[in-house]
């Protein structure tokens, strides 16, 4: 039997959870479907699926198979599909979803983009919500911090860190934290969506990592609004760098402990799966990755 049909086979038997759902996804018959799996558990000499009248399950063995023959058709799909991007149109509607913190950094990609593939029209939305990709029907999402599902593919932009804030009339009536630790005496302005909640993450001169447990009268998950009440002398942030660089370069605020480093986040082009990327997208987070490398620096 040809190999790669029996690999392709295989795998939808373990998506589908059994051999009948897998036969009526692929239109073939159970039997045929039997046979594909058999012939690749004799080539290897081993079994690849526990059976019984219910359902079906990977053995060891066969989940590490799994993992590594997905990858393998996956990246010949995408072999083909890039080939053939080179004669043909992108077009069809791009859906993308980008924390409303970065869009600046995205408006002048956006209207590259546009302006080289004039037959692909854009659904952009912007927010901070934590959305579902595939119930939301997203092709991309911009993020700036890891997505919390760990099964979607995620493509680095650029690296970037947070900067410890606040305006130079708050430092008039309140001491300056020079350490971790004093930050808790301190009223923080904490972001919803901080992948530590609570936890302030620092790393000190010697790459050490060291943290601050926090509280304080507001959360929220709007970086502009955060950043407005620092700027009011309502308490500290930790900003991310995109935010409130201009501020820093402009005299409106002070970066405090500069000898600890916040931990690194990056910006990320998420999607929901390898193996189906359009060309549209795949195009998409190209210039994003190519453009975004002038941010590196700074960012950082």
């Amino acid at each position: 039997m040809d190999r790669l049909t029996s690999l392709t086979v295989f795998g939808r038997v373990v998506e589908c959870g059994g051999f009948s759902a897998a036969a009526r996804r692929l239109n073939m018959s159970v039997t045929m479907v039997g046979n594909h799996v058999q012939s690749l558990e004799e080539r290897l000499g081993v079994r690849l699926l526990n059976r019984t009248t219910r359902k079906v399950s990977l053995t060891e063995t066969g989940k590490y198979y799994y993992e590594r023959s997905s990858q393998i058709l996956a990246d010949l799909e995408e072999a083909d599909r890039a080939a053939g991007a080179l004669t043909s149109t992108p077009r069809g509607t791009l859906r993308v979803y980008a924390s409303s913190a970065i869009v600046r950094f995205l408006l002048p990609v956006i209207s590259e983009f546009m302006a080289q593939y004039p037959s692909i029209s854009l659904d952009f939305n912007v927010g901070e919500r934590m959305i579902d990709m595939i119930e939301d029907g997203y092709d991309l999402v911009i993020r700036t911090t890891p997505p919390p599902d760990s099964s979607l593919i995620v493509r680095k932009l650029t690296p970037w860190r947070h900067i410890l804030v606040c305006s130079p009339e708050y430092l008039e009536t309140h001491q300056e934290p020079r350490t971790p630790a004093e930050i808790s005496e301190h009223n923080c302005l904490r972001y919803t969506y901080y992948p530590f909640g609570e936890e302030w993450r620092f790393e000190d001169e010697n790459g050490q990592q060291q943290s601050a447990k926090v509280g304080g009268n507001v959360v929220s998950n709007s970086a502009e609004t955060l950043r407005y009440l620092t700027l009011t002398g309502q308490g500290i942030f930790l900003a991310p760098s995109f935010v409130v660089f201009e501020d820093l370069a402009e005299g409106r605020m002070v970066r405090m402990m500069p000898s600890y480093r916040p931990v690194e986040f990056s910006i990320n082009a998420v999607y929901p799966n390898r193996s189906h990327l359009p060309t549209k997208v795949r195009l998409f987070i190209d210039l994003l990755a190519e453009r975004f490398v002038d941010h590196r620096k700074w960012m950082a």
